[in-house]
């Protein structure tokens, strides 16, 4: 398949990122599993597949870098107990997602739901919503009670909004960019404002540090609907072309329904509404109509205009290695291939 654009080509380490904050993350994996703990032998079971399954845990380690970055060096009491609400949060969303989409692959493993079935991955997933909800409590802030309250909703209203998207060809970038604000990059933009809270920042800080983890979030689901169309299942970890064999109009879709040939249009169209004749052939000829059209590098370009306002958000925060590790996320969400 021919790629016509790609992220940034610089490598970026992750791990060396996070190094300010590896501790932290240490500690994470620590409050996880002893929460995620149950006298019902399938949630821990379910539990220790997902533990098993990693991932890379962008959300609680923005909480981290922030509040790192806005405490001038004093202790941030309860970060590793919220890191992990949002975490549970985080992964009983993708549970979720995984029954409704009816995926079988995540992370290059099998889903929970194709290994322990739909009714136990959806009821796993209740249980870490209410054991997340126990858990806010603990610090006794109301703040933090209504962020991750408010979040959760919102994320629930973006699954319903992209339910309503699914299969519908007249979706255009404004609802598209709708349900990314409101299904992925709003618990990132929880998660930054979170770390802001618990550092007790000023309030510039807070909403400065809230618009950088909303822009990082729009910046993942942006590289996420381009990597459907031009990453492989081995790299991705997920098969290759998922969203447009579901049916769902994704951004790089959305450019060639609005800027393709008559006959691209038509395929695009096609593809979304899932007529019956469409097979593997068809979709692997979208997919190289979406490689040839200019979708991608325009998908890539977005990201890289969101990236520059993610940057921005920074200019006020202390000049410290929390800090130019938040700079070097906005390289990292950009040229990241999984």
């Amino acid at each position: 398949m021919n790629i016509t654009s790609s992220p940034p080509k610089q490598v970026i380490n992750l791990p060396a990122i996070l190094e300010p904050i590896r501790l932290d993350m240490q500690e994470l994996d620590h409050v996880i599993k002893l929460k995620l703990s149950s006298d019902v032998a399938l949630i821990n079971q379910i539990s220790q597949y997902l533990i098993e399954a990693g991932g890379k845990r962008i959300r609680p380690a923005l909480l981290f870098l922030i509040s790192q970055a806005l405490s001038d060096g004093k202790t941030v009491a309860f970060r590793h107990e919220i890191a992990a609400v949002l975490e549970f949060i985080h992964t009983a969303t993708l549970l979720h997602d995984d029954v409704v989409d009816e995926s079988n692959l995540r992370r290059g493993r099998k889903t929970a739901n194709a290994v322990f079935g739909n009714a136990a991955s959806v009821l796993v997933g209740d249980f870490l919503y209410s054991r997340a909800f126990q858990m806010m409590v603990v610090p006794g802030e109301l703040k933090i009670m209504e962020i991750l309250s408010s979040a959760t909703n919102v994320i629930a209203e973006g699954e319903v909004l992209q339910l309503l998207n699914l299969n519908d060809p007249l979706v255009n970038e404004d609802k598209y960019f709708k349900v990314i604000l409101y299904k992925t990059a709003k618990l990132f933009e929880a998660s930054a404002e979170l770390g802001a809270v618990l550092a007790k920042a000023s309030p510039a800080h807070t909403k400065a540090a809230a618009e950088f983890g909303q822009h990082i979030g729009v910046i993942f689901q942006l590289i996420d609907d381009w990597l459907d169309y031009a990453a492989s299942a081995v790299v991705m970890g997920k098969n290759t072309g998922d969203d447009l064999r579901e049916g769902k109009p994704t951004l790089p879709l959305i450019y060639l329904l609005n800027h393709g040939t008559d006959r691209q249009k038509e395929m695009a169209a096609r593809a979304i509404e899932q007529i019956e004749d469409c097979d593997d052939d068809f979709y692997h000829a979208v997919l190289q109509e979406v490689n040839a059209s200019g979708a991608l590098d325009y998908t890539i370009s977005l990201a890289e205009d969101v990236a520059v306002k993610a940057r921005s958000c920074l200019a006020q925060f202390p000049d410290n290695p929390s800090t130019q590790s938040l700079y070097q996320l906005c390289d990292y969400s950009l040229s990241r291939s999984f």
